[in-house]
């Protein structure tokens, strides 16, 4: 009993003493309380004050931000603006080289039809001017006719008169010949030559073809500035230089000519038939009637070869060249008409071998045409009489 009373005791003294320790307990809270609240309060409002520390600073970022922003669609509000300039006066720039090209375009154009129209006008004057050449080369070609029938008629009355000479000189030659026979009997071939050189006048026979020659001269040169003419007006350019170069040589053959002296140069003891007539010549004749033949024939060749390249029909007999027939003639150891004749038996083949591009009657050697040595003596037929 008394033991429960002990603990009873001990129990109210327990229970006692749990309630003064939690009244205790109770007040330390409620201190413990305010000290919270008041920290609480205090943390509160530092967050507080970090929170608009902090929107005023995001304030102050966006401000920046926005100001940054502005200047940027300033400066990009610039730059479009420059672009914009840029392109205007591109566009500018465009048009106006637009405006160049057409007008030269159009420049160019107004010269193309105006071109068109001086080219139209040329082909005009050159279809009267090649209609007018035609007229003149047709009126040309009647009279070049007319010339030609002219000459054909005293080319058939010179070879009637011709052959009644050689008929004639025939007669003459026989007869000669019959008497030559008989003084042939009495004396040998070497005393005929000599008694035949003393008796002949050299000096005459030289002066007289010197005059022959000095009037054919002057009646050739009567005709060259004619002949000229009527090659420019034929554009025969080629034959033109041709006649230029060989009146060239003919003069170089007169000053030859003029330091010519009168000689006795020997026996005539080469004779040549042309016809029916025989011609005899000292060596320094015959001689020269060899270079008659071979440049002729080189004369020729050069004058066929320019009428080849002009263009123009085969006509040697039209040659300027031809109708010389005097080129070389550097001495007066012949007759001109000899040295004539056989000229223009070498000139007659070389136009032939010149017009064809061929080598029928001569070769080329040592930078120049020459007719071939048989040929040459075909035409000639010297004898070596003593």
């Amino acid at each position: 009993m008394r033991y429960l009373r002990q603990f009873g005791l001990s129990l109210a003294i327990t229970v006692s003493l749990v309630g003064a320790s939690d009244f205790a307990n109770a007040q330390g809270r409620r201190g413990r309380g305010e000290e919270r609240s008041q920290e609480n309060q205090a943390a509160r409002e530092q967050r507080q004050q970090e929170r608009e520390s902090r929107r005023s600073e995001q304030q102050v970022q966006q401000q920046q931000r926005s100001e940054q922003r502005r200047q940027e669609q300033q400066q990009n509000n610039a730059e479009r603006q420059q672009r914009w300039e840029q392109q205007r006066q591109q566009q500018v720039q465009q048009s106006q080289e637009r405006q160049q090209r057409w007008e030269q375009q159009r420049r160019s154009q107004e010269q193309i039809d105006r071109s068109r129209e001086q080219q139209q006008r040329w082909e005009q004057q050159r279809q009267q001017q090649v209609q007018q050449s035609q007229e003149r080369q047709q009126r040309w070609e009647q009279q070049r006719q007319q010339q030609t029938q002219r000459q054909d008629s005293r080319r058939t009355e010179d070879w009637r008169r011709d052959r009644e000479n050689d008929l004639r000189q025939r007669q003459q030659d026989l007869r000669r010949q019959q008497q030559e026979v008989e003084r042939d009997r009495n004396r040998n071939d070497r005393d005929r030559d000599n008694n035949w050189r003393n008796n002949r006048d050299w000096r005459s026979e030289q002066q007289q073809r010197e005059l022959r020659y000095r009037q054919e001269w002057q009646r050739r040169q009567n005709f060259v500035d004619q002949r000229r003419r009527l090659l420019e007006q034929q554009r025969r350019l080629n034959q033109l230089r041709y006649q230029q170069r060989y009146i060239e040589q003919l003069r170089r053959d007169q000053l030859r000519l003029q330091q010519w002296r009168y000689n006795d140069y020997g026996p005539y003891n080469y004779r040549y038939q042309r016809g029916s007539t025989y011609y005899y010549a000292n060596q320094n004749g015959a001689e020269m009637l060899r270079r008659a033949v071979n440049d002729g024939y080189r004369e020729g060749f050069s004058a066929g070869q320019a009428d080849r390249q002009d263009g123009w029909g085969y006509n040697p007999q039209d040659a300027y060249g031809y109708q010389d027939a005097s080129y070389g003639y550097d001495g007066y150891y012949v007759d001109l008409n000899e040295y004539q004749n056989y000229f223009r038996e070498g000139f007659r083949r070389g136009y032939e071998d010149g017009y064809y591009s061929r080598s029928r009657y001569g070769s080329y050697s040592n930078g120049g045409y020459s007719i071939l040595g048989a040929i040459l003596e075909g035409i000639l037929g010297l004898q070596l009489v003593n």
